[in-house]
Parts: structure tokens; sequence; C-alpha cells
């Protein structure tokens, strides 16, 4: 025992605790957040409900084909043309699913069957849409981070914009809000084309000739098998049908999750939960629209959890709401139509070289 303890001597003076850091305190309202999700069992594997929703996918994809063949020579077949499209975006939404590993337990076999989906029934590039996509959640709607707000035809951003002011192209992005929606129609076959690109450009990128190899498979055996059944002029009607909705369904699937949401600055540092909450924007709906947005319109909670099983999303969103309105995080959810709107009405104000159109108020708050 020593002296400054005895009886009657004088402690020394207790440290003040050391406040909590800003940055500790946001990790702990997303850890805190996380620990509910968690406890409801929500991160929890649906292997079941995929496997039984992936085998009735693939039985109407089936029966499409046993449809096209059997009206052979007829002009309802660009019905059918629809009816695939629909069919090929539920594949796709699967192979963003198995991608995000919400489907099964074993990474490989999620990653696999991502592949077998994306490549082999879709003709996207698996490689090529987890290295963007990966981009994208780390960085949503961040300019020079986040590749989903960049593009040669449309501009996301006053930076964008301002630079394409000059002749017809300055024409076209003034009023490029208004053309957002017929070049949707062109998404799928970009999808197709950027995939391929990449994947020949990017000679690193694992397993890229394997996935080259089905993806040209896939492509001309769809070909040849439209031109076997009809002649023509008919079959490429039904192609461009087919790949034209394939586009809007695409498209209008991810456009209203983001596009109009606060753009972040390319060196603002804002938290994990409020980067995911701010830029993203969710869609009301019932059963409809949960089908055939492929749970995309869960987009607030799909971000903040990418592994959870698109079931699950619509019962996490009680949890992400209620706690975002105890932290004061703003939730974003609109109709549809009222997402589109907005979307026409942000590119129309950015194509006008409108600073900031859209700035998020807490960037500069939650910088470092």
């Amino acid at each position: 025992m020593t002296a400054s303890t005895l009886e009657g001597s004088t402690p020394p003076p207790a440290r003040e605790p050391r406040p909590e850091r800003t940055r500790d305190r946001q990790v702990s309202v997303y850890a805190e957040l996380s620990q509910q999700v968690k406890d409801a069992g929500l991160l929890n594997r649906r292997r079941g409900w995929y496997v039984v929703t992936i085998a009735l996918t693939a039985l109407a994809f089936v029966a499409t084909w046993v449809g096209i063949v059997a009206l052979g020579d007829s002009w309802w077949q660009l019905g059918l043309a629809v009816v695939l499209s629909l069919v090929l975006t539920q594949f796709a939404f699967f192979g963003h699913d198995t991608a995000h590993r919400q489907a099964f337990g074993s990474h490989s076999v999620n990653e696999w069957s991502a592949r077998v989906l994306s490549c082999g029934i879709t003709g996207i590039g698996y490689g090529w849409w987890m290295q963007k996509h990966n981009r994208h959640h780390n960085a949503p709607n961040q300019m020079a981070k986040d590749p989903d707000i960049v593009s040669n035809v449309l501009a996301f951003t006053p930076d964008d914009a301002a630079e394409r002011m000059t002749g017809l192209r300055g024409w076209f992005t003034r009023h490029q809000g208004w053309a957002f929606f017929p070049l949707l129609g062109f998404e799928g076959t970009a999808l197709h084309a950027n995939s391929i690109a990449t994947l020949i450009k990017e000679k690193t990128m694992p397993r890229r000739r394997l996935e080259l190899a089905i993806i040209a498979v896939r492509l001309v055996a769809y070909v040849v098998a439209v031109f076997l059944i009809m002649p023509p002029v008919l079959g490429l009607a039904f192609i461009v049908v087919q790949q034209a909705v394939f586009g809007l369904l695409m498209g209008g699937s991810f456009a209203p999750n983001h596009k109009g949401m606060p753009i972040v600055p390319k060196n603002a540092k804002v938290d994990f939960l409020r980067r995911q909450v701010l830029m993203s924007r969710n869609i009301r709906g019932g059963r409809v629209t949960d089908f055939m947005m492929g749970g995309l319109n869960y987009q607030i909670e799909h971000h903040l959890f990418p592994s959870m099983p698109r079931p699950n999303l619509k019962k996490a969103q009680p949890l992400v709401r209620a706690h975002c309105a105890k932290h004061g995080i703003s939730y974003t959810e609109t109709s549809l139509v009222g997402s589109y709107r907005q979307v026409v009405r942000y590119l129309n104000r950015v194509g006008i070289a409108e600073r900031d159109p859209f700035t998020c108020p807490l960037v500069a708050a939650t910088r470092n």
C-alpha cells in the first residue's frame, strides 16, 4: 500500500472520460442497426426460396421457347418477345442476388450460380458486373468513384454537363431528361456490349475466357434459334423488341434507386450508414413491384446489407426506417412514377449545368 492510499490522503483527480469520437459514434450507430437485423435472423440464407423461384423461372423460360417454336411464322411472336424479356430480367435479378451471396451458404456455389445465370442465360459478363457493381456499392453517387454516374451519353453531374454545352451535343444535354426513357431501350444491348468489351480488355479478370466463351455461345445460339424458327423480317423484329423491352425493364429497375439523389463530391467522407441511406431511394408498392424490380425497390436495405436475401428486405424495412428516424437520418421512399419524375427533373437540371442541383446537406457536416 502506498502513501497516496492511506486514510486522510488526497487521491489523484479522476480523469475526464475521453469524448466519443465522431467516427466511433457513427460506426456504433450502424452496428446497433446491424445487431437488430442479425437478431431478427434477416441475414440467414433463404436457399429453399431461391431454389424454388429459380426453378419456376426456368420452367417459364422453357415454356416461352416452346411457345415460340409452336407459333412459328406469326407476328404474335412479338408478344412472346415481351414475355421472354420479362423472364430474362428475372434471371438477371437472380444473377445479382447470387453474386451478392444472398442465396447459398457456400461462396463458390453463389459465384458459379451467378456466372451461369449471368453469362449463360442473360448473356451478361459476371466478372464485368462484379467489378462495376462493387465500385458502385462502395461509393454510391460519389463523383469519380461510382461508375453508375459516368456516361458518354447522359450527363449525371453539373461538371459533366458543363463540358457538353456546344453544338448538337449541347442541345441534347439541355433536354436529356426527356431522352432518358427512350435510351433505356438500348440498355440491354449496352449491357451485352460493355461486358464483352471489358472481358476482352481486362486480361487479368478471373475466368475471362470461360465467360467470353459462354456468352458467345449463348448469344449465337439465341440468334440462330430465332432465325431458324422465324423468317428474317419477323426474326429481326423479335430480337429488336426483346432487346428493347429487356433494356426498359432492367434500366427501369436501376434508375429509380439513385438517379436524382444527392451527388457526393469526390473527396467527401461520409459514414457508411448515411452514405448508403442518403444516396438511395426506395420505391413503394406491393408484390407486383417487388417482382418487377427484383427486390431492388428496397434499395436502402439492400445497400446497408448487400448479402441479405431478397425476401428478407421487406422485413428489414421497418427496422431500418425506425432506426433512421431515431438518429435523424432522412429515409427516402416514393412511388415508381414519382421516382421517374424526379429522375427526369434531375437530368434536365443537370443538363442546363445547374450547380449542385441535389446537394446532400449532411455531406459537409460528416467530413473529417
